[in-house]
């Protein structure tokens, strides 16, 4: 091999030499690349490095960062608790007695359970938005109910909240701007918010929206469960508790002890099970049912009063107040929900017909639902007709207006005989019913012309698809439908002028029947926006009392004044005698007071504490006629309540209906005294029970009674409510008289 060829193999083998370095760079490097990309196992590493890094972060982050991975796992919980806390503190003071600690494990629970929903998707974005979207809603949902508490100082269950809020947002939107526009209405505002701020203030330093592992969530979402389930059996431990729970629940009560986010999961769940087919009865042992105490004073001069006593032998009517329908048979022919009511109508025993059977027989009847009156109003002095009203008549002295739905509750109380079971959709749901039962209806087939009015918007709480359905002959008017000729626009419209505009119309048709929805009693009471409390400022300027309590008695006066010109044109036209005029409140008048707390304007209107809501709903049913003013009046001295005015009337004007489908009473007949409200809360003449304390209160101290008496009567109240439910929710009228 020469020098040439050695160079040459030399230089090839050099080559190869550099390129075997060369590849085995390129391998190195791949190899080294490789490496940096990692597999499922090193992913979970570098995540678990990560989440080392995390709490590395919450260790040693400052206060934001702290706070904000605190919150991860607890956005909901803690701001569900938050407003509970807000909300109890301002109402009902609740929180800080056992019902704090129910309140307390409900939003972990609940709040666990959206925290979960929220993390769901892979998408920190939209996780932001379900989370900023929830707060929100949240937020809107308590300042609503909240400042809706203020103005009726009672919880408004979703039916009235939505039944109402066309009208209410239209109407009262002037008050409720200003209730916000007060210090403590900015200071719930903000308060409510408060949850949102702290969201928006964190949101860069935390992992609220951040995806969650199913693994964790899983976890998450047990714990949860976990927690309801364990809550639900603390408060079954407390009997009373239980049954505002389950089968005594109100609304009211239930936000109270359990807070507002179970008061509506409760109300949602309660509203799905009332359009099930079954109805279910309590059982109740019957008991002899007895007589009310009523008394008669009687004078030298005669009335029909007075000789119905003299002659009781021969003019006593004899017999029950009940129709010819078989209800036995009728539950054997028909099914589901029917029978049931069927059954239960046939187990009742219909109240007997009296002395007082008749008494206005034939007679012209006007009853006046009148916007927040109460007996604390009549005065001798002050209003002397309804003074005279109220003493020459027949006297209540145990009378109550159960609250809870506003204005279209007392109606309903006050037309259909039964407590507004559907909140404020009750009468709207009358709308496309068969209203047999009413008193329009059964004098209408007496040949009693008959008409309703109200001096506001006639389309207002739609009273102009409902009260052209309760029977009246002549339908129904109000403010733009006929009365705007006759009503000046103001706020609010005068009763003097409602009366004064629509006598005319209807003196000259005997036998009537007519009916006045006032106004002029509403809020707000003040002598700068209600013109009918600055109307009558001069008359209350003496007053000892604050100027909401003023204001609202000056406002009252408007319907004295109305009744004086009403009474005044019967006795010139010598209709006196034969016409009766009942009126009878729509609630107790909550727009005293426009804020949370003690109700102290209502307080110092009543003088007493107001310690439960016996106390509250008290008031006066007025009861008079000419022809009475002849005699002593007559007093009823048991409990009454504003359901048992349609079977009384009934009874006194001697038209022909059932008291067993009537779950109140003719308080002159042998039916036993019970004043009930949607809250299982219950009053006889033997005492007072009140549900949310589990408590019973003998009408006289030292008095036992049974508790086999209070189980009976906490069953005959949980019957009527259901049944009330039942006949709003089916139409049971329809069903009993329409056409088949």
């Amino acid at each position: 091999m020469n020098r040439r060829q050695r160079k040459k193999k030399l230089k090839q083998q050099t080559g190869s030499l550099q390129l075997n370095n060369e590849n085995t760079k390129q391998s190195e490097t791949k190899a080294i690349k490789s490496s940096k990309q990692p597999d499922s196992e090193t992913k979970v590493s570098v995540s678990d490095k990560k989440s080392k890094s995390n709490t590395k972060k919450i260790v040693s982050g400052n206060l934001p960062e702290k706070i904000g991975y605190l919150f991860q796992f607890a956005l909901f919980p803690i701001s569900f608790l938050f407003l509970e806390l807000v909300m109890s503190c301002s109402t009902n003071g609740q929180f800080f007695s056992h019902y704090g600690i129910y309140i307390t494990l409900f939003c972990l629970g609940y709040g666990f359970i959206l925290q979960c929903i929220t993390t769901l998707t892979k998408w920190a974005r939209v996780n932001h938005i379900l989370q900023v979207s929830c707060l929100l809603f949240t937020s809107i949902l308590f300042c609503i109910i909240y400042f809706v508490y203020c103005e009726f100082q009672l919880f408004y269950d979703l039916n009235t909240l939505l039944a109402g809020a066309s009208d209410a947002i239209g109407d009262f939107s002037g008050d409720i701007i200003a209730m916000l526009l007060t210090p403590d209405g900015m200071l719930h505002l903000l308060l409510f918010l408060f949850p949102l701020f702290l969201y928006a203030l964190f949101i860069k330093k935390c992992a609220f929206a951040k995806p969650t592992y199913s693994k964790t969530n899983g976890l998450l979402f047990a714990l949860a469960v976990c927690i309801l389930l364990m809550n639900t059996g603390l408060i079954y431990l407390n009997q009373a508790d239980r049954n505002a729970y389950t089968k005594e629940y109100h609304y009211d009560s239930a936000i109270a002890k359990f807070g507002l986010l179970t008061g509506l999961r409760l109300e949602i769940k309660n509203a799905v099970s009332t359009d099930s087919k079954k109805v279910t009865f309590e059982t109740v042992e019957m008991t002899e049912n007895p007589l009310p105490d009523i008394t008669e004073n009687n004078t030298e001069t005669s009335s029909p009063v007075e000789e119905m006593i003299e002659n009781e032998d021969a003019l006593v009517p004899t017999g029950k107040n009940e129709l010819d329908i078989d209800f036995s048979l009728m539950a054997e022919k028909d099914s589901g929900a029917f029978a049931e009511l069927d059954e239960y109508v046939a187990s009742l025993q219909a109240s007997s017909k009296n002395k007082y059977t008749g008494l206005f027989e034939g007679k012209n009847l006007i009853f006046i639902t009148a916007e927040a009156f109460t007996e604390e109003v009549i005065d001798k002095n002050l209003t002397p007709t309804l003074y005279r009203l109220a003493n020459k008549g027949i006297q209540f002295t145990d009378f109550y207006q159960p609250s809870g739905a506003g204005t279209t509750g007392g109606e309903y109380c006050n037309l259909f005989g039964m407590l507004p079971t559907a909140g404020g959709s009750s009468v709207k749901k009358t709308a496309t019913h068969l209203n047999r039962m009413t008193l329009a209806s059964l004098l209408s087939e007496q040949g009693y012309y008959g008409k309703a009015y109200h001096n506001n918007d006639y389309t207002f709480y739609d009273r102009h698809k409902t009260h052209i359905n309760l029977g009246f002959s002549d339908g129904y008017e109000g403010v733009g439908n006929g009365l705007e000729d006759i009503i000046t626009s103001q706020w609010p419209e005068s009763d003097l002028e409602m009366i004064q505009g629509t006598l005319p119309t209807y003196i000259n048709k005997e036998p009537f029947y007519i009916y006045y929805m006032s106004v002029s009693g509403h809020s707000l009471y003040n002598f700068s926006k209600n013109a009918m409390s600055k109307k009558h400022q001069e008359q209350v300027k003496d007053l000892e009392c604050s100027e909401p309590v003023k204001a609202y008695i000056a406002c009252q006066l408007e319907l004295e004044d109305a009744l004086t010109y009403l009474v005044k044109q019967l006795e010139e036209s010598n209709m006196a005698d034969d016409t009766v005029i009942v009126i009878s409140a729509d609630h107790f008048p909550y727009g005293l007071d426009q804020d949370s707390g003690s109700m102290t304007n209502l307080q110092e209107l009543y003088g007493v504490p107001i310690e439960n809501d016996f106390i509250r709903d008290h008031n006066r049913l007025i009861i008079w006629s000419g022809c009475l003013e002849k005699e002593e009046p007559i007093v009823v001295d048991t409990p009454v309540s504003s359901i048992d005015i349609l079977p009384t009337l009934c009874n006194l004007f001697a038209v022909d209906f059932d008291s067993r489908l009537l779950p109140g009473r003719d308080v002159f007949s042998d039916a036993q005294p019970l004043v009930y409200t949607l809250g299982y809360d219950w009053k006889t003449d033997k005492g007072t029970y009140l549900a949310g304390r589990g408590k019973f209160i003998p009408a006289h101290e030292g008095e036992e009674v049974s508790e086999d008496y209070i189980e009976n009567m906490k069953n005959i109240v949980a019957n009527k409510i259901t049944y009330s439910k039942s006949v709003l929710q089916k139409d049971y009228f329809r069903h009993l008289f329409g056409e088949e």
